[in-house]
């Protein structure tokens, strides 16, 4: 079974860039086997969705984060990454990092898994 797990600062400051980190196990990032996506959660609010990126390597982000976020890999590192530019006070959340079964996967009995989290805190 696939596992997750972020890791990236605790603390960013206004205007500046975040760079978070998710390690996969269990699973490569390069077969058709999950989507991976990034997903954060404000303090109150609900979930939002960032974006993903697929086993081609194609991106897609949400429209309203798409100006300053970037998802990448490395696929000898089994990680992907988010990179969101040009942080604000609202930007602060935990974010999670999510891999969303194909539905050859799902037939198979495979759900959606999460990481445990990361609290990103952007103040001054």
């Amino acid at each position: 079974q696939v596992q997750l797990q972020e890791s990236g600062p605790g603390l960013v400051k206004p205007s500046q860039t975040l760079s978070l980190t998710c390690t996969v196990s269990g699973g490569s990032i390069t077969t058709n086997d999950y989507c991976w996506s990034w997903i954060r959660q404000p303090p109150g609010k609900g979930l939002e969705w960032i974006g993903y990126i697929l086993y081609s390597g194609s991106t897609y982000y949400s429209p309203s984060l798409a100006s300053r976020t970037s998802i990448s890999r490395d696929d000898d590192k089994f990680t992907f990454y988010l990179q969101m530019n040009n942080l604000k006070p609202e930007d602060t959340a935990v974010y999670y990092c999510n891999a969303e079964p194909s539905e050859n996967m799902f037939l198979l009995g495979y759900g959606t898994v999460w990481g445990q989290g990361t609290l990103v805190t952007v103040s001054s």
